[in-house]
């Protein structure tokens, strides 16, 4: 179950000008910034999520979803924003004039970069250029340890082999067929 990220508008400067600040990070591991565990260091600094939408956006038009999914696998995980926060910032963007709607897709409204965004972008591009810096930091320290997809599949090969032997005895065909499908799974996880 992963907890809710909370995100607030603090304007000094007009609305929406300051996004980002209250956002909260439970801390993960040695990483710093996940959704499972208490913590209190922040994944992102005052502003640096509307920067880091601004630039995915700017890649190609993005769905709130996408978006949202983009973020967690460029994190390697360790933090995905909730749609709470998600879909009210690409509301501020499109009142902004930084964003604007460029289709609905069964039903998903798909979000587009626009000039005001880009020269918003190339004014910060040295914060942007930072975030991304970090974002990849943080990817990098997760290489090697149990991504939460890997341990789910374990689990499920664990119960699967379990349930297989609890139903009764396995014939030898039936045991070569499953030490091949072991065998043909641990060469491809070896290849990669």
């Amino acid at each position: 179950m992963r907890f809710r990220h909370h995100e607030r508008c603090h304007s000094h400067e007009g609305r929406g000008a300051h996004w980002g600040r209250g956002m909260r990070g439970e801390r993960h591991g040695r990483h710093g910034w996940g959704h499972r565990h208490g913590g209190g260091r922040r994944p992102f600094e005052q502003g640096d999520l509307r920067f880091l939408v601004l630039a995915l956006i700017a890649e190609k038009p993005r769905h709130g979803y996408e978006l949202i999914k983009e973020i967690e696998e460029r994190m390697g995980g360790v933090y995905a924003p909730s749609p709470g926060v998600i879909y009210p910032l690409l509301t501020m963007l499109e009142e902004m004039g930084q964003a604007r709607l460029s289709a609905e897709e069964g039903g998903k409204k798909l979000y587009a970069i626009t000039p005001e965004g880009e020269a918003e972008l190339a004014s910060n591009k040295d914060a942007v250029d930072a975030i991304f810096a970090r974002i990849a930091g943080v990817r990098e320290r997760t290489v090697g340890e149990r991504a939460p997809q890997i341990v789910r599949a374990i689990e499920n090969f664990r119960l699967a082999l379990r349930l297989r032997m609890e139903r009764g005895p396995v014939s030898d065909e039936q045991a070569q067929t499953i030490a091949a499908a072991i065998d043909a799974a641990a060469q491809a996880i070896e290849r990669t």
